[in-house]
């Protein structure tokens, strides 16, 4: 963060300096964790159910904070306000505004978007310095806290944008707006908040309506209810895709044994042969979206081709793929699932596990609402019509999952229910063999523990 004085702090927020003439200077981040807090840092004190963030202010402040930001007195020097998070969306915005020379990129979607913004932010290191955090830091608290970590030096800050219902991603443009801003896909993510795919797509085309006019729109030209949104924004736009209308295409796609995805990248009369090295066929569309950042951003294209090889994994448990001793692969994608991250995940399955056995192991898929039963139905039936050797539903409300497989009557593989991640170890232990590809997949921590244990050797190496 730039530095601010805490009398600079609480006028900004509308805070009320407490135990300070207001002169100390934060020179470090802002943390909202005490163990995180450096020298010059301020720390945001938050009361929750068991702990209360404010108690541990004497000892952030005893190894080298400025101060405390709260809602009490936290008995050092400190500014006190009504509401954490709304100061924290007005220091940011003030930030923002000492930094005139900054691009901020906006993406969203309902899935893909925390990958997408980690290859984002890979690329534009490359053109100057870059803030682009691990995780899904997304959120009335993940947002504005990215925002801060950015100071003088930064030339490009790269924003994960999520949204539970209308006015969401709104309020966060409204903290940072973007002079780039990208949206990926829509899908049945969310469906109990947002009550439909097209509710869903109100939510997220707020992103492009924050645009100024001198910005620029990246457009998902394969997903129908995505293109719909050059309508809504005064932006130059940028479709990209597979379509032959897409202004920045991926042509001639192809997928090897290893689920790695190849294909020509086209942009006008400018062509090049482009591998990825990260695992699925979705890559190339998440691949495509940073593609057009960087473009934008004034990356050479030539450049652009080799840097697009280049790109890793970042945030962990997102097609994570894992080479095990024994020679079984496991497919990490865990950190969280919906219907369309699932499907993905699945035809990387099968394209990963072609000629070897492939176990599916899925978890709940929450926020679905009144989609949640035939939301799990489908997935188990297109794990069958790939041709998955082995399914294990983990927990009751994921059954569903294995009615789904059912109802393919020409599938051979095996169904398993497990109720709990313990149950579906127990399973993999005793029938894992050589060779095997696992993929495991479901909302946050509901298959966290399978994973993990998959996992478990020193001996594991990424691929």
């Amino acid at each position: 963060m730039i530095s601010l004085s805490l009398a600079e702090i609480a006028g900004i927020t509308g805070g009320t300096l407490v135990n300070s003439d207001g002169s100390a200077i934060v020179t470090g981040g802002v943390e909202y964790d005490s163990r995180k807090v450096g020298p010059g840092g301020l720390f945001v004190a938050f009361a929750g159910e068991k702990v209360d963030g404010h108690e541990f202010g004497p000892q952030v402040v005893a190894a080298g904070a400025a101060g405390v930001l709260g809602t009490r007195d936290a008995g050092v020097p400190g500014v006190v306000v009504a509401d954490q998070l709304a100061a924290l969306a007005k220091l940011a915005t003030a930030v923002l505004e000492r930094l005139p020379e900054l691009t901020v990129v906006g993406l969203t979607g309902s899935s893909g978007k925390t990958t997408t913004k980690d290859y984002i932010g890979q690329l534009l290191s490359r053109l100057g310095p870059t803030v682009a955090l691990p995780g899904s830091l997304n959120n009335e608290l993940g947002f504005p806290y990215t925002v801060l970590q950015a100071d003088e030096k930064t030339r490009f800050l790269v924003l994960e944008m999520g949204a539970r219902g209308i006015g969401h991603i709104r309020y966060l443009t409204g903290i940072a707006r973007p002079s780039i801003g990208v949206v990926l896909n829509v899908g049945a993510a969310h469906l109990g908040e947002f009550g439909s795919v097209e509710g869903t797509a109100r939510a997220k085309g707020e992103l492009v309506e924050a645009l100024p006019e001198s910005g620029v729109a990246v457009l998902n030209a394969d997903d129908p209810l995505v293109s719909a949104m050059a309508s809504r924004t005064v932006a130059r736009v940028i479709q990209v895709g597979e379509r032959d209308s897409a202004g920045l295409r991926a042509a001639e796609v192809t997928v090897d044994a290893t689920g790695r995805a190849s294909y020509v990248l086209k942009s006008g009369p400018e062509s090049g042969n482009v591998r990825l090295g990260v695992a699925g066929r979705h890559q190339v569309a998440n691949s495509l979206a940073a593609a057009a950042v960087a473009l934008t951003a004034g990356m050479a294209f030539d450049d652009l081709v080799v840097a697009l090889g280049e790109v890793g994994i970042v945030s962990g448990r997102r097609m994570d793929v894992v080479q095990r001793p024994d020679g079984v692969t496991l497919i990490d994608d865990s950190y969280n699932a919906n219907p369309s991250s699932t499907a993905a995940a699945l035809h990387a399955l099968a394209a990963m596990g072609e000629g070897k056995r492939t176990t599916a192991v899925l978890g709940y898929m929450a926020e679905l609402g009144e989609h949640e039963v035939s939301g799990h139905a489908e997935v188990g039936r297109l794990a069958a019509e790939l041709g998955v050797d082995r399914l294990i539903a983990v927990a009751d409300n994921a059954r569903p999952i294995l009615d789904g497989a059912a109802e393919v009557g020409a599938w051979r593989g095996t169904a398993r229910f497990a109720a709990d991640q313990a149950a579906a170890i127990e399973i993999l232990r005793n029938d894992l063999r050589a060779d095997d590809v696992v993929l495991v997949k479901g909302s946050r921590y509901r298959t966290w523990d399978v994973a993990d244990w998959l996992r478990r050797s020193e001996e594991v190496q990424p691929t």
